[in-house]
């Protein structure tokens, strides 16, 4: 989160911190639910969820290629285009539920 704090952080961006751990959590979830290997009872909500996802990864994309932190477009631009094309992948492709 920056590295603006050195050693532990303060209250609010520890709950930040644990809020942004559960919403990768669900992400994940979702993803793994619309691909057919996890969670079947969310298979239906993750048909539209994972837009949601693709729609998020994508503004990340944009933004950590726009950047202007050389570090952070060496670094994070991959990974976000990477999470934008597999969260595309999934999006596009069906499991055999319905």
């Amino acid at each position: 989160m920056g590295g603006a704090f050195p050693g532990q952080f303060p209250p609010s961006l520890r709950a930040a911190a644990l809020f942004q751990a559960v919403l990768s959590g669900a992400t994940a979830a979702i993803v793994l639910s619309r691909a057919g290997l996890a969670l079947p009872a969310w298979y239906r909500a993750s048909r539209w969820l994972t837009w949601v996802i693709v729609a998020v990864a994508g503004v990340s994309a944009v933004l950590n290629i726009v950047t202007p932190s050389s570090a952070e477009r060496a670094i994070w631009a991959p990974v976000a285009v990477a999470l934008l094309t597999s969260s595309l992948v999934v999006a596009f492709g069906s499991a055999d539920q319905t």
